[in-house]
Parts: C-alpha cells; structure tokens; sequence
C-alpha cells in the first residue's frame, strides 16, 4: 500500500496539468463525479455577480449591446468549438441537451428527404435521448428503430434518414468509434448526430474532421459550466442551409426585430437558436470555459488515461478479488474518462463512500460510476478514493 501512495505523489509532481486544480474551488473530498455536475471554478462567482450588480442592475436593458448579451449564443460556442474540434461558427449555445437533441433529429430527418422514412437511436442511450428521437419518429413520419452501437452499420439501409448515437455510454464509460461509425452512416446516405455530453472536455472529438454533420452536448459536466448549464447544438458548416430547424423562434430569425409574420432563417449556425437566451447560466458558462485557456485536450486525454489506468491498478491492489467487476473497457480506444464498477450493494456502498468524503454515484440497479475531471483530479485523490472503497468493502 506505501508503494501505491508512493507511487500516486510522483505521478501528481510530474502532472503537467496539476497546477490547474488552483482554477477550481475545492476542499478535501475527493470529487470523482464530474461526470454529472463539474466542480465550481474560481472565476464564476465573481462574473455571475458582475453580471447581476453591474450588468442586469446598472445597465440593465442596454447589457444586451453594450455586455454583448445578444451574441452570447454563437461567442461561446465559439469557445467551446475547438474543445470538440470544430472551427468557429457551427456552434450556438443554447436551451437543454434534450431541446438540441430535438432540433438535430428532426433536422436531420429533414436533411434527409423523401424516401427515407426511419430513425435509429442508440438501445443504450440516456433515457431521454431514447424519449425525444420516439417523438420526432412521431412527429416526422418515421419509424424508429433502436439498436446497439455495435449493429448500427448491419441496421443501415436506403430508408434509413438519421442515427442517434452517445460518444459514450453514460453507464459504462464505453468509448464508440464516432469516426468510423459517421462514414458508415454517411455511406448509407444518412445523417449522423452524435450525444457528446460524456466526451466533451474530456477527450479529442473531431468533428469537423470526422465530418460529423450535427451534435449536441451539456456543459455542466466536463465544461464545469454548472447546474443546468446551457447545452450547445453543432450544425457542420456545409449544413448549415439547408438545417430546418423544427423549433423556429425570433432569435432564430433572419431580422429578429423586424417582427414579420414570416419566418426566415439566420445564416449559418444562428438558425439553431430560439427564444431569448438565459444570460444568467450562459455568461457563468462563459466564466467558466476559461479553465480551458493554454489546455490543450489532447493533454487532458491523456492525463484521463492514465487516472483511469491508475484507478483500475489500485482497484486490484486494494479492492477484496470478486467484490466488484469493471464495466469499463481496458482498451485506451474503448474508455471514456469514468470507470464504472459492478457492486452486488452498489447503492448503500457509495452512500458509505460519500460519508467518508469519496463522492462517485450510483446507477441502477448495481454500478458505482467514478468520473475523471483532468482538470483538478490528482493521482493520490485516485489512491485514496479507492483506499477508502476497500475499506468500505471489507
């Protein structure tokens, strides 16, 4: 066990990334959860408080000019596009992940045209995700269809218009292959929209290069963006015409003051926005994306790896042979930045680790997911969380 801890404090002295926890309000739990809510960085609070007295209480209606209120939505979008390797002006920021999702499964479905008639969703997927691609099969006329990740290329076929994929699966922490998976559907004729809500910000996307043609993701994981955060919809630039959005709004309109009873589309990713933007939870997003200045993700890629690998050496030191079973892949191309364990009394065990300052969470019926925020998680929080996890245990 000396070793192990031996071994975790030379790991966190050569972390080029280890200076980076300073940027984010901590205490002494160990905060393995950042794969549901990120933790608070030091620069929103003084930002949201900016916005509140001086913005909204002093300027008031003039903040949407002269705060650049009004051109939040595609600004960080702009900010959060190289995170998922995308050049500026196919990302706007705005309503949930669930809205986004909409807005990309019906417009890919109406991307695709006539003829082609059928959805197929991730059978995996985040229960919602499963509930809005059900809708817009309803609403569109098409038939959906849920399969594996692994059947998605035997499942393609001429009818088939959109494919609705996670990047990774939010119990396991599995990686799918996004790049081979888009030529697959773009060989079927289809269009590919992909869930990045576990991936972005904790590991290289490409979606320009993979010419991915819509996305959507949450920014209160991975982004630190905090709770309910606005989510955020990519539409690939060469789209960008001929995306119908199904919830046309007069921020979306080509002259939103001009009130005219026609709606006409804004160019470009613009025409993915709604109604009026929350400034509130949007300019903390804001705040918060300054973590990542002079980060590169391929940097936090790796640190991510190599905290998992770590995880999963301790877990074989310290954890009792049989008590608990990876359901994360142990290949680097197959993992996310969580490891989920399968625990007979998963629920009670993480409520013991939570008393005892290891904060994962729970899934039912029997996992115990930990996720691995780069940014401020260090190898000896890695060391101890599972220190603490045998002990429990045994």
């Amino acid at each position: 066990m000396s070793e192990v801890r031996t071994r975790a404090k030379e790991l966190d002295a050569a972390d080029p990334l280890g200076a980076l926890r300073e940027r984010f309000v901590l205490d002494d739990t160990v905060y393995l959860d950042g794969n549901s809510l990120g933790a608070l960085p030091v620069a929103v609070p003084g930002r949201v408080d900016d916005v509140v007295r001086r913005q909204w209480g002093e300027l008031r209606i003039r903040s949407w000019e002269e705060s650049g209120w009004w051109t939040a939505p595609e600004r960080i979008g702009d900010r959060i596009a190289p995170l998922v390797g995308a050049a500026a002006g196919q990302i706007v920021v705005g309503d949930s992940t669930s809205v986004n999702v909409f807005k990309a499964v019906v417009g890919a479905v109406r991307l695709a045209g006539e003829g082609r008639d059928e959805i197929l969703v991730d059978a995996t997927t985040f229960p919602t995700d499963g509930y809005i691609a059900a809708s817009a099969a309803r609403m569109t006329g098409c038939t959906l269809r849920a399969v594996a990740p692994d059947e998605v290329t035997g499942a393609l076929g001429p009818r088939t218009a959109a494919v609705l994929l996670n990047h990774i699966d939010y119990r396991t922490g599995r990686l799918y292959d996004l790049p081979g998976l888009t030529a697959a559907v773009h060989e079927a004729g289809a269009y590919a929209v992909w869930d990045l809500c576990h991936s972005a910000g904790a590991l290289p996307v490409g979606l320009d290069e993979h010419g991915v043609d819509l996305a959507v993701g949450c920014t209160y994981k991975y982004l630190n963006g905090g709770p309910g955060s606005p989510a955020y919809l990519y539409v690939r630039a060469e789209l960008q015409d001929r995306f119908d959005s199904p919830l046309p709004g007069w921020n979306s309109h080509a002259e939103p003051f001009g009130m005219r009873g026609e709606f006409e589309p804004a160019p470009g990713a613009l025409r993915g926005r709604v109604g009026t933007p929350d400034i509130l939870s949007m300019l903390a997003l804001e705040a918060a994306l300054e973590v990542w200045d002079g980060v590169g993700v391929e940097a936090v890629r790796a640190k991510s790896l190599a905290l998992t690998d770590f995880f999963l050496e301790c877990v074989a030191a310290y954890v009792p042979e049989g008590r608990v079973e990876s359901l994360t892949p142990a290949a680097h191309e197959e993992r996310g930045s969580q490891v989920a364990l399968r625990c007979a009394d998963a629920g009670a065990v993480m409520k013991r680790l939570i008393e005892r300052g290891v904060v994962g969470d729970f899934r039912h019926p029997d996992v115990l997911r930990f996720g691995f925020t780069p940014l401020y998680v260090g190898f000896a929080d890695v060391e101890r969380a599972v220190r603490v996890l045998a002990e429990v245990l045994e």
